[in-house]
């Protein structure tokens, strides 16, 4: 069955409506939510990507995705869930969706700005949870809905790039954090060199000053006649 539906454009990952989970079977979808947020940067920060895409998620559940006009649809439904029936709901929600907001998607400029499309998003899910309804048997059975060619991908696959990435920068940040603070303790250890390389020199100078002082304060103070 259907667990979890999000809609994001996919220039830069912005979320744009969510299928609220009324679930009440106690399974957590919230890992699920954050891994479909980060497909989602992934698929904003790489090369184009496939139009549709089935991601295998290592457990019971598939991730599916539809991308038409700069959006992405993605649905999370369980492994033995039909996948023509899952793209079937995916493209509904896609006709939809830009029926009704098409035109304004490059406008969107906070998260979930179409959040009230979840009335549809839930209505059109319950329809398509049983997949042995005569409707969605009539739907398995169309030949218009070709999966065939519909690529399958793992998880770690597909987000491989990015975290690589992500942790090359992470590397080149500590490096760069590293370098100043290695800059800046050679500059430390510089000027402790200066220090102890001149100091001793104006000491000496201040005490022939200071000595030169005190005789000339004397000179002044027992001589006053030659001082003047």
């Amino acid at each position: 069955m259907v667990k979890l539906t999000l809609l994001a454009r996919v220039a830069d990952g912005l979320p744009l409506a969510e299928g609220l989970d009324n679930d009440s079977s106690g399974q957590g979808l919230d890992a699920y939510k954050t891994r479909a947020k980060q497909l989602f940067k992934k698929l904003s920060t790489g090369s184009t990507p496939p139009s549709r895409l089935t991601i295998e998620t290592d457990d019971d559940f598939l991730m599916h995705y539809v991308i038409d006009k700069g959006v992405c649809y993605l649905t999370l439904c369980e492994r033995t869930y039909p996948k023509k029936l899952a793209y079937a709901y995916l493209e509904e929600l896609q006709r939809e969706f830009d029926a009704r907001h098409g035109a304004s998607v490059d406008a969107a400029a906070r998260p979930y700005a179409f959040i009230k499309f979840d009335t549809f998003i839930q209505r059109t899910k319950k329809l398509y949870q049983d997949a042995r309804t005569s409707r969605n048997l009539t739907k398995l059975n169309d030949d218009l809905h070709d999966i065939q060619q519909i690529m399958t991908k793992n998880i770690n696959e597909v987000m491989g790039q990015g975290e690589r990435l992500e942790r090359v920068s992470e590397m080149s940040g500590a490096l760069s954090a590293e370098s100043k603070k290695y800059s800046k303790k050679a500059k430390d250890l510089s000027r402790q060199a200066l220090i102890q390389k001149y100091a001793p020199i104006a000491v000496f100078a201040l005490i022939v000053f200071g000595t030169l002082m005190i005789r000339r304060w004397l000179n002044a103070f027992y001589y006053p006649s030659r001082a003047a």
